[in-house]
């Protein structure tokens, strides 16, 4: 799909969420893949963080970023897997009005491609929580890139056409 060069770009506020036991600054390879896509494609990485794997850890930082009205959008990477510590769908669902279900749908068409059959273990998912967009990919640098480049880059670029998230953010809190 195109890209309207005619339209002038803009940038979106993003917060950048890792889930994960073992990663911390240091070693959060996925988070630093997706900030520098954010800021490569000229958006702002508005806040990040990492969090274990705890739903209420990881709904207590995704609420206060949707209650932050400088932030347009959380990304998460990391535990969408199906393990029993692999929270985070259960976390970004519970907290959104609104579940996007075509994100995860085309995630892993996308997935299918690269990595088989595999993709049937990621449960990446995405939703809309108090006008606020939430999107969770999985937590291997392979999957951030995946979900950046060939959906949220486009998506969160409101010069895609035909249609994109970002021309919906001043509708996203109606009622």
């Amino acid at each position: 799909m195109p890209i309207d060069a005619s339209r002038p770009f803009v940038a979106v506020n993003i917060a950048v969420l890792t889930v994960s036991d073992t990663r911390g600054p240091a070693d959060d390879r996925s988070g630093d893949a997706l900030v520098a896509r954010i800021e490569g494609a000229g958006h702002r990485v508005a806040a990040r963080a990492i969090v274990t794997d705890d739903t209420t850890l990881i709904l207590e930082q995704m609420a206060a970023w949707v209650d932050d009205p400088a932030i347009d959008a959380i990304i998460s990477t990391g535990g969408t897997g199906v393990t029993g510590r692999d929270v985070t769908p259960e976390a970004v669902e519970a907290l959104c009005d609104k579940i996007i279900p075509g994100f995860g749908e085309l995630f892993r068409w996308i997935s299918f491609a690269k990595i088989g059959t595999s993709t049937i273990q990621s449960r990446a998912t995405a939703g809309v929580a108090r006008g606020t967009y939430v999107f969770a990919l999985p937590g291997s640098t392979g999957a951030v890139k995946d979900g950046w480049d060939e959906i949220l880059s486009l998506q969160l670029d409101n010069r895609h056409t035909p249609c994109n998230f970002v021309e919906l953010m001043p509708r996203l809190r109606e009622s």
